[in-house]
């Protein structure tokens, strides 16, 4: 979900348009979507409401909440009553007491269905239990996975785990994803349903974000493809998380030959001391020269920084998704991964690489064949296009989320088509 920036506010109602789309239009045919992505309504009966709660203000955020967004645009373009419940983020401690605070349990029963993005759990776990309306827990990152042994480790895990044990049913960004909660809560979390996207033994959807929100670029090739120096280009926040210091070690490794450049694109102010520790290794190693923060762009720039790359590396510790690998693959460019997350769903040797995290040395592989051959960068670049454009659009995704929300508004749980098992789904 990327790195969580503070914000409260008051619930509103959601009303913004959705996002800006310069998608082109032959890259996913009309065959594609399904027959009634783009229908008012999707069964029998009144449009649902839906309650979609967050952190913060839905509008000024990244990352998982995207997501989060483009469901809601989604919903309302289709009819729903959508309304954003906005919870205050504190420090990870103090949020344990927005389980407490009056009148929340009241205000999400009024809901037809409640969206939580599980990111807010350690606000939700103990007011979940009281709630009758349907919970679907909108899962795209876990703190357990970025916690260590110590104690602090053990009570997030354990309140992640109860939380998750709180919801009637889920959607997953991905299905390592899945598989972790599945882990996590001690269900079965090994069968994957050949291209149907949901689970037997975990009452919810697999359904990815898309990365057609920048537009696209053709596969690299002429100019684009054989100019020097070789650039890398990378994009985030600029924390701890996003390996750009394993990034910067790697490429330092690259023979004497390689003439590279690599671009940092994203917000140096979340974490100024990580940012001022990364400026100092590029000198230690001597690379100094070969990196520069271009800042936070708009989406313009990012379009521009994306267009003069050849590759995209971003080497996470942890990346529930990635959804910055696919709209990099949607201008030709091969992703240099995280290997610890969900980009195993779509990256691999054919259209980048999937590495480790903190392994220099694997992202020092996986970069320098394709700086010294350039028909072998042709042959990925065209590889990583490939895989944009066979991955679901937003309209799909949200499509497939809408048609299950619709299913669990119906039956309280969703349990039709995807039953429950052991004590997952029995908050009540």
């Amino acid at each position: 979900m990327g790195d969580r920036d503070g914000g409260s506010g008051p619930g509103t109602p959601h009303s913004h348009g959705p996002d800006h789309d310069d998608h082109s239009p032959d890259d996913h045919s009309p065959d594609d979507h399904s027959p009634d992505d783009h229908s008012p309504d999707d069964g029998n009966g009144g449009d649902p409401h839906v309650g979609i709660v967050v952190y913060g203000d839905l509008d000024t955020r990244s990352g998982g909440f995207l997501y989060d967004r483009r469901l809601a645009d989604h919903l309302l373009e289709r009819g729903w009553a959508v309304e954003v419940v906005s919870l205050p983020e504190r420090p990870y401690r103090r949020s344990i007491l927005t389980n407490l605070t009056p009148g929340l349990v009241r205000r999400l029963e009024r809901f037809d269905v409640v969206v939580e993005d599980a990111y807010c759990g350690p606000s939700l776990f103990l007011a979940n239990r009281r709630l009758e309306t349907p919970v679907v827990a909108l899962v795209h990152y876990l703190r357990s996975a970025v916690v260590g042994e110590g104690v602090d480790g053990r009570v997030v895990r354990t309140i992640e785990r109860n939380y998750l044990r709180t919801a009637d049913a889920y959607v997953f960004n991905s299905w390592p994803t899945r598989e972790a909660v599945a882990e996590l809560c001690g269900v079965d979390g090994d069968e994957r349903p050949g291209g149907a996207g949901e689970e037997a033994s975990l009452p919810g959807v697999v359904a990815p974000p898309a990365g057609d929100r920048l537009g696209t670029a053709p596969a690299l090739s002429g100019d684009r493809l054989t100019r020097n120096p070789f650039r890398v280009v990378a994009v985030g926040n600029v924390t701890p998380r996003k390996g750009i210091s394993t990034l910067i070690r790697g490429l330092s490794r690259l023979e004497a030959g390689i003439d590279w450049r690599l671009r940092i694109v994203g917000d140096t102010a979340v974490a100024p001391d990580h940012v001022a520790s990364l400026r100092a290794l590029a000198d230690r190693l001597g690379v100094a020269d070969g990196v520069a923060f271009a800042g936070r762009v708009d989406d313009d720039a990012l379009r521009e920084e994306l267009r003069s790359a050849h590759v995209l590396a971003v080497p996470s510790r942890y990346e529930p998704f990635g959804i910055v690998y696919l709209e990099g693959m949607a201008f030709g460019l091969p992703a240099i991964a995280s290997a610890n997350g969900g980009a195993s769903d779509f990256v691999g040797e054919h259209n980048g690489a999937l590495v480790p995290p903190g392994d220099d040395e694997a992202v020092a592989a996986a970069i320098g064949p394709l700086a010294r051959d350039r028909d072998r960068l042709r042959r990925v670049s065209e590889a990583a296009r490939d895989t944009f454009r066979a991955h679901p659009t937003w309209e799909e995704t949200c499509g497939r989320v809408r048609r299950y929300l619709r299913r669990v508004v119906e039956d309280g749980t969703g349990s039709e088509s995807v039953p429950s098992v052991g004590s997952l789904g029995s908050h009540r």
